[in-house]
């Protein structure tokens, strides 16, 4: 994001804070808890949105050199991610076209050749098949036709997108819209890989996926820690098309107001999250990205997966806000002087990924109980709630279904 941009959101959220207001959509919905438990619906939101849909199989971190792969089996079928020897991203089933045995079990790794377990038929990380093990006694195989089935792709702004069909189409400009511009100048690409981890938890991927549409439950929820390292309530939101970002003000931003402008920098006093429709969330703060891909779980409605993968990204924030940022946080990370770790890169992925398992995801799977009873028929979503007003109306139309009602008090 252009450092005017940043100014502009940074001064967005002052305004916020100083007024003590909060984004307002003008009127609040209603939600029915059936978009949470149903099972004809959820196979609709699966071949809509996850079957025959582009997804986001992570950024280029996830292979940073020639011969880097990747696996995914999130979709409904096997999926190997390269990079061949001249650079360029591939996807791939995950099947020898021999047997249709998987080429590897790894989640990742570097190879340039993948020889099948079961009878050693070989390909290149660019999908060709190499050699047959005895082609004498096997027979003649034309190699030139049985190369790994390739899925489409591209890779752009960073991201590595992927198709679950042969015959689908990845237009990445197409899926951001007018946000294409503004993910190119965070310059992603540059993002190298430090590690991730599953979450599969008792919640639908829609309750998952909107713990990331509001910080009104910061005060609460998180009172003990992340209260107390950001602003509650102010949020700069912005909608791209079916994609939106929301910005969450940290307290290292009262810091800054007083500092020169042309040192304000978006990712030191505070989150800047984007929401790519229909399942992906990724989170820029102090040096750090985050990517956290949802899935439905296909046999259990109310259960979902979700994939975090933690980048560090230097180019990202300033060098004069890394130490105060890090202070703040780590006496709040561990109110024991005696026992204080230092907030380092590690804590730091540590405290996004315990909160969001042990609170967020820890709330939303009561929130799955009460759509699961049959005894709520809707859940509400607020006028400060602007994200989640957006992403359940861009869910419904892409279904054809109703928009949302509105919710008026009686009276």
């Amino acid at each position: 994001m252009k450092q005017s941009a940043q100014v502009d959101l940074l001064k967005e959220m002052l305004t916020m804070i100083d007024a003590g207001t909060a984004p307002d959509t003008g009127r609040i919905v209603k939600n029915p808890t059936s978009s949470y438990v149903c099972k004809e619906r959820a196979q609709r939101e699966w071949e809509t949105m996850f079957e025959n849909h582009p997804q986001v199989m992570g950024l280029s971190g996830d292979l940073p050199e020639p011969g880097s792969f990747m696996t995914n089996n999130d979709l409904g079928i096997p999926i190997l991610a390269t990079r061949d020897k001249a650079g360029t991203f591939h996807a791939f089933v995950n099947a020898c076209r021999h047997r249709g045995a998987l080429l590897t079990e790894d989640e990742r790794g570097k190879k340039h050749r993948f020889v099948c377990p079961f009878h050693a038929w070989t390909f290149a990380d660019d999908g060709r098949l190499l050699g047959i093990r005895e082609p004498k006694m096997f027979g003649e195989i034309d190699k030139s036709c049985h190369g790994l089935v390739e899925l489409p792709s591209a890779e752009k702004y960073g991201l590595l997108v992927v198709h679950p069909q042969v015959d689908g189409v990845v237009d990445i400009d197409a899926l951001l819209g007018d946000l294409g511009p503004e993910l190119e100048s965070w310059d992603l690409g540059r993002a190298r890989y430090l590690g991730g981890s599953p979450l599969e938890k008792n919640l639908n991927w829609k309750i998952a996926n909107d713990t990331f549409g509001e910080n009104y439950h910061f005060h609460t929820l998180h009172r003990d820690k992340l209260n107390n390292l950001f602003h509650g309530d102010a949020t700069a939101y912005k909608e791209y098309g079916r994609n939106h970002r929301l910005a969450v003000a940290s307290r290292y931003l009262d810091v800054l107001r007083e500092q020169p402008e042309e040192k304000w920098n978006a990712t030191d006093a505070g989150i800047v999250v984007y929401h790519l429709f229909p399942n992906i969330q990724i989170a820029l703060f102090n040096r750090v990205v985050s990517l956290f891909r949802i899935y439905p779980n296909r046999q259990e409605v109310g259960r979902s997966l979700t994939r975090i993968s933690h980048y560090e990204a230097q180019h990202i924030g300033s060098e004069a806000a890394d130490e105060a940022i890090k202070l703040d946080a780590e006496s709040l990370y561990s109110t024991d002087m005696s026992t204080r770790v230092e907030f380092n890169l590690d804590t730091q992925m540590e405290l996004v990924n315990s909160t969001l398992e042990h609170e967020d995801y820890y709330m939303g799977e009561k929130s799955q109980q009460a759509a699961s009873s049959g005894r709520v028929e809707h859940f509400i979503f607020g006028r400060n709630e602007p994200a989640l007003h957006h992403f359940h109306q861009n869910y419904c139309d892409a279904l054809g279904l109703p928009p949302l009602e509105e919710y008026r008090a009686a009276g």
